[in-house]
């Protein structure tokens, strides 16, 4: 399936509001606790690439030659997809479980898998435009959100009617910075861009400018029911979406930090990636 003609239509009408850049305040932080970390195996996958959790804890993430490797929750490997032509994945959305998405970067090209990886879509974005997108996602209602790079522009599709339902430019909100932008998330009705550069953008599930949250150096973040999570300096970091707390929580002592890419956190098991692969830990409740 070959959604339609649609990325780079815009109403020549739409109007831009300056929004005012509102950081959250920055909470004090804690001394990281006690690692609650057990460990249970390694899943030997050197220098695993993207990756995503879905609600019910199943781990994808992007293998060196970048096919899409499925386990589940405890690390057992379940399924495989294996592209027909190679292509970078940047970005993989599984949050859902019903539709997991895939976004090849170098291809420009956005790719749909059912609950046990079987393609059942597909968008090639070069093919409607010369811009790029950098990060993409898929939200809980399958709409798609994409971050138009060349013209700064935040666009939801609607691959039901193969029309782009909202497109938020950036340009007054990000103001004279230079955007480094790594990553896009839907979770909770809201929207979260990722600029390394100055921290995470948040918008609501309209693509409407709420706030900019002050985490800088990110390539990624991660959700746990009402937390914000995210790896930096050797722990991980937990930010409370509603009442602004923090807390930490130091690595494995077995672990080096140095050597860690990132940190995907579930309900009952989390996952530490380095160039040897996945360290598969159960959580103390």
């Amino acid at each position: 399936m070959v959604l339609g003609s649609w990325f780079f239509v815009l109403s020549q009408a739409q109007a831009q509001v300056t929004v005012p850049v509102a950081p959250v305040p920055t909470p004090a932080a804690s001394a990281p606790s006690a690692a609650p970390w057990t460990f249970v195996r390694l899943i030997k996958l050197p220098n695993p690439g993207a990756a995503s959790l879905d609600r019910r804890g199943a781990l994808y993430v992007a293998d060196a030659d970048n096919n899409l490797r499925q386990y589940g929750a405890e690390g057992l490997a379940l399924n495989t997809y294996a592209p027909t032509q190679p292509g970078h994945i940047a970005q993989v959305e599984a949050w859902n479980i019903t539709r997991t998405l895939v976004f090849n970067d170098d291809r420009q090209q956005l790719v749909l898998l059912d609950r046990f990886l079987a393609p059942i879509g597909e968008v090639r974005l070069a093919d409607y435009g010369d811009g790029t997108v950098r990060t993409a996602t898929l939200a809980p209602d399958n709409h798609i959100w994409l971050l138009d790079e060349s013209s700064l522009v935040l666009r939801e599709f609607d691959p039901n009617t193969q029309r782009m339902a909202q497109n938020t430019p950036l340009d007054l909100i990000i103001g004279r910075s230079r955007p480094d932008f790594r990553f896009l998330r839907h979770y909770q009705n809201n929207i979260y861009l990722v600029d390394r550069t100055t921290g995470v953008y948040v918008f609501d599930n309209l693509g409407n400018y709420k706030k900019k949250m002050p985490f800088t150096g990110l390539s990624m973040v991660g959700f746990r029911g009402d937390e914000l999570y995210y790896f930096d300096a050797g722990a991980v970091h937990f930010f409370h979406l509603y009442n602004l707390s923090e807390r930490r929580v130091a690595l494995p002592v077995e672990v080096d930090p140095a050597t860690v890419r990132q940190v995907l956190v579930g309900e009952s098991y989390a996952y530490i990636f380095t160039p040897l692969g996945i360290a598969v830990y159960q959580l103390k409740q």
